[in-house]
This record gives C-alpha cells, sequence and structure tokens, in this order.
C-alpha cells in the first residue's frame, strides 16, 4: 500500500475572531474511536458568503483500516486518498446521492464519519445562518425543516451547511472558510452503540456509534428509543472530564 500522501496543504491557522478556538490538525491524530467521542459537542462552522453556517456534532461513527465496513479496507485509491494521510484531514462522499463528511485519524485509513448534528447558534451564526441553513436544506414539500431536523442525518448535515464533495474532498481546514471549533461544550452523557447502514458480514457488530445522549432523539436514530435496552442494545458510558 502507498505511503502518506504530501498533499501540501497548510496547517489549521487561527479562526476568524477573538477568544475563537479552531481545533488544531493535531486534535484530529488520535485513535478514531476517541476522536468520535472527542468531537460531540464540538460545533462545525462553514461560511457561505457572508454568513458562517452553524452546527453541533451530536452523533459520529468511527472506522479502521481493518474494519470491513470503511471504505479504505477497499484499498488505497486517489479518491480515497484523504484516508491515507494523517489526521485531519477531510473526506467526502456521496451517500445515497448526497454528500457525506469524514475527518481522518491517527494511522492511515482510519477516519470518523461525522453522522448528525444539530443547528448552533450564537453571536457569529444567527438567525440569519439558519434561515439560509433552512432555505439550502427544505422538506419534500419545500417547506423549511424545524431546526431539529436539518442535520439529523449525514447527507442532511452536509446539505444544510452546504458542504460539497467537490469543494472540499481531500482538503484541510480553512479557518477563513472551514473549521470547527470548541465552544467548550461537553456532553454529559455518550451512548455507545453498533452503526447504522452497514451491510450484513462488514462487521456491522462493532460498537462504533457514538451519540450525543442529551441529544439522542434528534440523530440519524435514536438509540434510546422504545424497545432498547441497555447493555445490550447500547452502553451510556459517563463523561467525567472533557476530551
Amino acid at each position: 500500500m502507498p505511503s502518506e500522501p504530501n498533499l501540501g496543504l497548510p496547517a489549521t491557522a487561527c479562526p476568524p475572531w477573538p477568544l475563537g478556538r479552531a481545533l488544531p490538525d493535531a486534535f484530529f491524530d488520535r485513535d478514531a474511536q476517541t476522536l468520535a467521542r472527542a468531537l460531540l459537542g464540538k460545533v462545525i462552522r462553514h461560511r457561505v458568503g457572508d454568513l458562517w453556517l452553524a452546527a453541533r456534532i451530536i452523533e459520529t461513527e468511527a472506522y479502521y483500516l481493518e474494519d470491513k465496513g470503511s471504505h479504505a479496507s477497499l484499498g488505497y485509491t486517489e479518491k480515497r486518498r484523504a484516508l491515507f494521510a494523517d489526521g485531519g484531514h477531510i473526506y467526502m462522499y456521496y451517500a445515497r446521492g448526497g454528500d457525506s463528511l469524514n475527518f481522518s485519524a491517527h494511522g492511515p485509513g482510519n477516519a470518523v464519519l461525522i453522522k448528525s448534528g444539530y443547528p448552533y447558534l450564537d453571536a457569529h451564526s444567527g438567525p440569519a445562518s439558519l434561515a439560509l441553513m433552512q432555505h439550502l436544506n427544505p422538506d419534500a414539500r419545500g417547506n423549511p425543516r424545524p431546526p431539529e431536523k436539518l442535520c439529523a442525518g449525514q447527507t442532511l448535515l452536509c446539505r444544510s451547511l452546504g458542504l460539497k464533495v467537490p469543494d472540499w474532498d481531500a482538503q484541510r481546514f480553512d479557518p477563513a472558510r472551514l473549521f470547527v471549533e470548541d465552544v467548550g461544550e461537553r456532553p454529559a452523557q455518550i451512548v455507545q452503540t453498533t452503526r447504522l447502514g452497514i451491510p450484513r458480514g462488514r462487521d456491522e457488530h462493532l460498537p462504533y456509534r457514538f451519540v450525543d445522549a442529551a441529544y439522542a432523539r434528534y440523530c440519524t436514530r435514536n438509540p434510546l428509543r422504545r424497545g432498547q435496552v441497555a447493555g445490550r442494545d447500547y452502553l451510556l458510558l459517563d463523561v467525567t472530564k472533557g476530551s
């Protein structure tokens, strides 16, 4: 397998406003499961025109090179080069016709899929940003989606944030256009369970999906829904200190 390619892209610089805390590339250079948990509560910010669109990460999935459910397990290709680069590269692909967002982790072929988010509003991403997100991602009838449903899935997240495969695949973060920020939010509890959409026989049993328990009802599929049993269908992890 080829060695990690040198894409010649710059390291993350300072965020575009004072006191902003953009995650450095080193943050992503860790084990995929550790990164998947650490990203919960962080905020993705993407500039579209004069507005910063933002979503809090509430659901992630970890993938490894040797994991049959991962794209990297199929081998190195030019399209998958970001997966084999060092931590902090962006890997995007099309899933069921929509764009999906991943970040490379420590070790060739390892990555985290950003499965879903929740619109984040503050002084930098206000009501106008939310309105644009709703405009970018209307419901099937063309009406604005409720905020809690805007980013409830990997393709809905990208559509709401205006993230496209041709623009960002194999790129580094750019604080003038796209970065992930630590806004000081930490989940009190994390749900660990199996990933979604993994074909039978492709390591579908691995518990590599992580959900901020407080936002479980707003993720792709609620792991705490009626009928699910702790210890059998999921684990509930108490978070005692920040990642």
